[in-house]
């Protein structure tokens, strides 16, 4: 199992994407959404240039926010600064689109992006959809440093639900999933991934198909509870992030809301719908896997740190993580919360990557 970081990128934050490397982490997934952090790109470039080892890309880049062939070249950009250890993450835009009161892109619409995005990749030519024109499109002038296709770009898609999880298979070199709270649901989504997977690709098209979930970790200390101050603190982010989601999907898509939240839907429903509904889409996301605003400390229970975060003792983590590898899941990147981001990876990075590494 490798431990990744999922960066919520800050273009004067640098120093994280360092000492992350000098920790031992396997890659740094830079986070793309336009109206709550920085570029991605230009964030990742700075990234790129500063590490040396450390796998890099976006985690993940939205595809409604900028055309395939916008994607591939900035993203062929980034791996001419870090040839092959470079990687691409996309996402139909839960966040990234919402915030700007749209909704992620369609299903239909995600499957014709990848498709046009694939052949871009490698520097080959696609057929572009630009509203009702198509026009083949490749690079013409992928040489002289400006790109590079040479070395391989794995493609990540991201995946919540089963059709989203069938592009994955499709499409990719490997899925992202949300935190599956059990090991069936794990399971449930690897399912779906591979059902869809082409035939001859785990021999031909991706030898190495990878899966990656998103959490946040927390090592208890003896006798720390899930309530605990400092757990709050490093997971709290995490846990709102995870109300935030709920929220969307069952405002637009009518999707009930988790059990971890039933103590508190209630309340944070009310509190939102307090909102001007033509600003609402502003609020929701406020602090998004950052920090927890004041107003909205009261929604971060136990229940719902335990549903969308991975907390407990060394020894509890490991075992908790040696069991989703043997239930297919290759990486763990983690998102604490931002302003305990330093102490966070240094003791993840000094225990918990260590133990992992020992027979």
């Amino acid at each position: 199992m490798e431990i990744g970081i999922c960066v919520a990128s800050h273009i004067g934050d640098i120093d994280y994407a360092v000492r992350a490397e000098d920790l031992g982490f396997s890659s740094l997934w830079f986070a793309d959404s336009q109206m709550i952090w920085s570029d991605v790109y230009a964030t990742l470039a700075l990234a790129a240039d500063r590490t040396s080892r450390i796998r890099v890309g976006t985690g993940i880049a939205v595809t409604g926010t900028r055309p395939a062939p916008v994607t591939a070249a900035s993203i062929a950009t980034i791996n001419a600064l870090a040839p092959g250890r470079t990687f691409l993450g996309v996402g139909s835009g839960n966040t990234a689109m919402r915030i700007m009161g749209r909704k992620p892109q369609k299903i239909a619409e995600f499957d014709q992006y990848l498709t046009e995005l694939k052949p871009l990749l490698k520097g080959e030519e696609t057929l572009a959809h630009f509203g009702e024109t198509v026009s083949p499109i490749r690079h013409v002038m992928p040489d002289k440093g400006f790109v590079n296709f040479a070395d391989p770009i794995p493609l990540y898609v991201s995946g919540f639900g089963p059709k989203s999880l069938a592009l994955a298979g499709k499409h990719g070199d490997g899925a992202i999933y949300g935190w599956p709270p059990s090991l069936s649901v794990l399971e449930r989504f690897n399912r779906m991934t591979e059902a869809s997977r082409p035939a001859g690709a785990p021999e031909v098209e991706s030898p190495n198909f990878r899966t990656t979930a998103l959490t946040a970790i927390t090592l208890l200390d003896e006798g720390e509870t899930l309530d605990s101050p400092r757990v709050k603190a490093e997971c709290g982010a995490m846990a709102m992030a995870a109300l935030h989601y709920a929220y969307d999907s069952w405002r637009q898509l009518n999707q009930p809301p988790p059990n971890a939240a039933a103590g508190v839907w209630d309340d944070y429903v009310a509190m939102i719908e307090a909102v001007p509904e033509e600003r609402r889409h502003q609020r929701i996301h406020a602090g998004h896997n950052c920090w927890v605003l004041p107003e909205e400390e009261k929604f971060v229970t136990p229940e719902l740190i335990g549903a969308s975060c991975l907390v407990g003792t060394l020894d509890q983590v490991l075992e908790k993580l040696h069991q989703y590898k043997e239930a297919g899941l290759d990486e763990i990147m983690i998102l604490p919360a931002f302003d305990p981001r330093f102490e966070v990876i240094e003791r993840v990075g000094k225990e918990l990557i260590p133990a992992l590494s020992s027979p």
